[in-house]
């Protein structure tokens, strides 16, 4: 899973173009795109939308947040058509993952889906509240599959005029970006960094989606068609990477110890999963 393409849960045109790019993954969207008069409207669509997948797509619903009294709703419509997993915007910690995580438990039993089959992703960083919980993981149910960073929602929530200036992030939002990267690491699911919200300027893009790679980000959000090979390339591992983790994994190959030597350098078991994760990876 290396691209998440958000889509308006109310547009039937856009949906039929996502479709057709190679996005791992659509998030049909319930929250943020739909007008406050269209939420119910909005539904209906995004659960017809559901039966009409494309073999191999992904589809992710995202519902409007806890706080907001439409989550049950919004679930109540769309798990009969079985979306691979629903993005939990807002959410403040392993509370509100647990509170979904028991919805769902209702849900895939009213609609004969398999306990645990549905996904969650978190939108993390959303809220000041959410950034402090963003290593609140104890006792998390296991269902909670990704965590994403967001910056635009947060700049509201920081009283902040802007969250970047030329192109780069200002400090509270890189704050916000590294501290979902370690929650995810450290909670054991896949980071998935932000969207670029310039959506014409491509070259910004494929620089800021090989940074998140190189950090350890394994995908990223877009909001539109055009971004989404790009995003796909720069997660695939270059030639060169992959090269060296053949490498790697050869070299310790039948090696007992967990100490190797190679290139005159001394490789030990983080260079072996650093090389296993490019592997399996590569085929992505």
């Amino acid at each position: 899973m290396r691209s998440f393409l958000f889509v308006p849960g109310d547009s039937t045109r856009k949906y039929e173009s996502a479709k057709k790019t190679a996005a791992d993954a659509l998030i049909l969207d319930l929250e943020d795109s739909i007008a406050p008069d269209q939420k119910v409207v909005a539904r209906g669509i995004t659960r017809k939308m559901l039966d009409e997948r494309s073999p191999g797509q992904k589809l992710y619903i995202r519902v409007n947040a806890l706080d907001t009294d439409m989550t049950l709703g919004d679930l109540a419509a769309v798990m009969p058509g079985r979306p691979d997993g629903i993005v939990l915007p807002k959410c403040a910690g392993a509370a509100d993952v647990n509170k979904l995580a028991l919805y769902l438990d209702a849900f895939e039993a009213a609609s004969g889906i398999g306990q645990g089959t549905t996904r969650i992703v978190t939108v993390a960083t959303e809220t000041a509240r959410a950034l402090l919980k963003v290593l609140d993981f104890e006792n998390m149910s296991p269902r909670l599959w990704g965590m994403m960073w967001g910056a635009e929602d947060l700049a509201a929530s920081l009283g902040a005029t802007r969250n970047r200036t030329d192109g780069r992030y200002h400090s509270p939002f890189i704050l916000a970006r590294d501290l979902c990267l370690i929650g995810a690491a450290a909670a054991g699911v896949v980071a998935i960094d932000t969207i670029a919200t310039d959506i014409n300027d491509l070259e910004a893009l494929k620089a800021e989606a090989i940074a998140a790679r190189q950090d350890g980000f394994l995908a990223k959000a877009v909001i539109h068609p055009k971004h989404v090979d790009i995003v796909n390339a720069a997660f695939r591992p270059t030639d060169e990477e992959v090269m060296w983790a053949e490498r790697v994994v050869a070299v310790f190959a039948g090696n007992p110890s967990g100490v190797a030597r190679m290139d005159g350098k001394m490789l030990d078991k983080p260079h072996l999963r650093a090389a296993e994760k490019i592997l399996a990876s590569r085929g992505k």
